[in-house]
């Protein structure tokens, strides 16, 4: 279901230094095995994909079809984690065009609360006046801005549309299961709810509610998004070089020991744009601590050969890439032959587009080696749920093991808090107002 290729990466670091490596990927392994590193208290992802029951399952499907009898658009609630795995499942598993299909049998699902875009929300309850909507707000406290501010404008546009017990059917609510400002306001309005577990953090979240109902909502299989991750639950345990998460962190530090401080996801299917985004935050987050950890960055190929294969070619080399690859894809689309062959395309007349596309990779891969860049491979047999869901999955684990290796907590994120802070002290939230003083004097040298 999922196979990796570090040949080409491993030419770039020393026998010993990978023997060494692996050795040191094997021990993060038994200790998130253990449950004894650091944030421990966060590791409720592991088990999460065979710990869910058919019932859970069931009914997330059946609250994605109410939300589907009610809405022609859902909009979905959350930033970080608890947007960034539906919209990655979504994106690579629905028709590219789907807001442009005659007569949808599934809702629009569009996205909020991801920003504090002041036209963005108003194009999008501009667009709302028109098109019956339904709501699925993410979080687990209810007090992150960003999805606060959005939520209360949805919250009201809802309300005012459909009375407070229309709105109230048209929305769902996932958070925490005792505790906090969203729950709070969920028990008093009789929204449907549903739970984040205390222990699975946001970029963790996928194969929980957070990411599980709105996929369904878009009419994805989530029973096969979870059997995947199963599966690769299983693929991943196993304590031996042959895992491949374990190869993965392996070499990806191995790397980085060697001063390659970037690691750039490739990818060549326009739909896997938002798998790589998903991936950024899961690194970047769990990773980037004590000034340590391999910066994240995303490209899409063979597009972004034309504005950042330059530098990938020639450029300093401090990086390196990983390249997610599908093995089969499904239209059998060709190019066709032209009488006149103008743009001399003829010698390709008859092939499939995909042909084309994996020796565009193929051939990337052989210059990008050339030019002193260490290429990891990953692919997936087929894009599809059941796939994905190992995939999603394989990154899971492989983040918490090579987390481990850099010896920093994985699984929490303090950095995230100091933009937060100041944010609050600047628009002048109550309890802040020292922290506002010291701000205003910071800003006012730097104007």
């Amino acid at each position: 279901m999922l196979s990796m290729n570090v040949k080409s990466a491993v030419t770039f670091v020393s026998e010993k230094e990978w023997t060494a490596q692996q050795e040191r990927a094997l021990q993060a392994l038994a200790t998130l095995d253990a449950r004894t590193g650091k944030g421990n208290d966060f590791l409720g992802w592991i088990d999460l994909p065979s710990s869910i029951s058919s019932g859970e399952l069931a009914a997330v499907q059946t609250a994605a079809e109410e939300l589907s009898r009610h809405a022609e658009v859902v909009v979905v609630i959350g930033i970080g984690g608890s947007y960034l795995g539906a919209k990655a499942v979504i994106d690579a598993l629905s028709h590219s065009f789907a807001a442009l299909l005659p007569k949808p049998r599934r809702p629009l699902v569009i996205f909020a609360g991801q920003n504090i875009g002041e036209d963005y929300m108003a194009e999008l309850i501009e667009v709302l006046q028109t098109r019956e909507a339904a709501c699925i707000v993410i979080s687990k406290s209810g007090t992150t801005t960003e999805p606060a501010i959005a939520f209360r404008l949805l919250k009201q546009h809802l309300e005012a549309r459909y009375g407070k017990a229309g709105a109230q059917r048209r929305i769902v609510a996932v958070t925490d299961g005792s505790r906090g400002a969203l729950r709070t306001l969920a028990t008093q309005e009789g929204y449907k709810t549903f739970v984040i577990p205390d222990d699975v953090g946001g970029r963790f979240s996928v194969f929980t509610p957070v990411g599980l109902l709105p996929v369904a909502v878009a009419g994805i299989d989530v029973e096969a998004l979870v059997e995947g991750a199963v599966a690769m639950s299983r693929k991943v345990a196993v304590p031996d070089e042959t895992n491949p998460a374990v190869q993965y962190a392996a070499i990806r530090n191995a790397l980085y020991a060697q001063g390659r401080k970037i690691e750039v996801l490739v990818n060549y299917h326009p739909k896997m744009h938002y798998v790589t985004e998903w991936w950024k935050q899961l690194y970047g987050e769990s990773e980037g601590k004590e000034h340590k950890g391999i910066f994240p960055a995303g490209v899409d190929f063979t597009g972004d050969l034309h504005s950042m294969g330059q530098y990938l070619q020639d450029g300093e080399r401090s990086l390196f890439e990983t390249v997610v690859g599908i093995g089969c894809e499904r239209s059998g689309l060709t190019v066709p032959a032209d009488t006149q062959n103008l743009d001399q395309l003829n010698f390709i007349a008859g092939r499939r587009l995909s042909e084309c596309n994996r020796m565009a990779a193929l051939g990337t891969l052989l210059a990008h080696t050339d030019g002193g860049v260490p290429v990891v491979g990953i692919e997936i047999p087929q894009l599809d749920a059941y796939a994905l869901g190992g995939l999603l999955y394989f990154f899971e684990m492989a983040c918490g093991i090579s987390g481990y290796m850099l010896g920093v907590n994985p699984f929490d994120q303090p950095g995230v808090e100091a933009y937060k802070n100041n944010m609050f002290a600047l628009l002048g939230k109550p309890g802040y107002e020292a922290q506002t003083l010291r701000i205003r004097e910071i800003v006012s040298h730097l104007q």
